[in-house]
């Protein structure tokens, strides 16, 4: 049984450490860009409620930050990434804020699989740090592992 099948219990939010090397800009970027609530803090990490998880922005030298590409569907996807999957609505608001804030995609947002099992909406961009995210939609949430 998948955690989407299991109805009685939520899903367990999950927690991210990543780097960045100025915690204003994060604050920024995860706070104001994206919309994500501000948690706890100290001078050397933030908290950001991302969706119900828990990511959390640590000071680090983000000079080190490789990028790998995978090619899927004919983009080239960064790698590593993380990201959330939102409900359709969600995704489109949030699509129409990142464009509307400059935000520069690796691949602009689009419909995967478009009239078949795993139809899902997608889209890759980088954080002001070169962390690569994917925010995700399924047209059916239960078709979120579908083959």
């Amino acid at each position: 049984m998948s955690a989407l099948e299991t109805t009685q219990q939520p899903i367990p939010p999950f927690h991210l450490a990543f780097p960045v090397d100025d915690l204003e800009k994060a604050r920024a970027f995860y706070g104001d860009t994206m919309g994500c609530g501000e948690g706890r803090s100290s001078s050397e990490w933030v908290d950001f409620d991302f969706f119900g998880h828990q990511i959390v922005a640590h000071m680090a030298d983000c000079s080190h930050n490789r990028l790998h590409l995978s090619s899927v569907d004919d983009h080239a996807v960064p790698i590593p990434h993380f990201g959330v999957v939102l409900n359709m609505t969600q995704w489109e608001d949030l699509a129409k804020k990142l464009k509307a804030a400059g935000t520069e995609f690796v691949i602009e947002p689009y419909i995967r699989f478009k009239g078949l099992p795993g139809e899902q909406a997608t889209m890759f961009f980088h954080d002001p740090f070169g962390n690569a995210i994917e925010i995700k939609a399924f047209a059916d949430l239960k078709s979120l592992f579908a083959k």
